[in-house]
């Protein structure tokens, strides 16, 4: 079944319900990118693997910066997974996959930036999807600080 047969169910008639399975397919890209970020880009990242210490270089900022990049992978990934976290965790990561995107283009091989590009597009959806739990985050911290 694909993601318009799901949206146009008829058992999904109501927009509640359409607005329950939109959130399903957003928590199943959302764990579908944490993986990605997860285990193919942060760990070889941590893990020194060959190709990933190639791209830093050929970036010219050293290899603390893959470093540098791997947890912020790593931590939009683990943000992605918590649903009061989710929100935010995608709207920061746009920034990173601009960068992405930016070094692709500039540096690296513009036909891959293309990747980066659509996983912050659907960074996008998913962080105004959950900008009332972004809200109500930034709130309860601005309380915490004394705001």
């Amino acid at each position: 079944m694909t993601v318009t047969q799901i949206l146009a169910a008829p058992a999904t008639g109501t927009v509640e319900g359409r607005r329950r399975v939109l959130r399903r397919v957003l928590w199943a890209a959302q764990a579908l990118i944490a993986a990605f970020l997860f285990f193919a880009s942060a760990m070889p990242k941590f893990a020194g693997q060959a190709d990933a210490v190639e791209t830093f270089a050929r970036i010219g900022w050293g290899q603390w910066f893959r470093y540098v990049t791997g947890a912020v992978e790593a931590a939009g990934a683990i943000g992605l997974v918590v649903p009061r976290l989710a929100g935010f965790a995608a709207t920061a990561l746009i920034g990173l996959l601009a960068g992405a995107v930016l070094t692709h283009l500039l540096v690296l091989d513009a036909a891959w930036a293309l990747f980066p590009a659509a996983l912050a597009a659907v960074c996008a959806v998913i962080g105004w999807d959950r900008r009332a739990e972004t809200r109500d985050l930034l709130r309860s911290v601005a309380g915490l600080l004394g705001r």
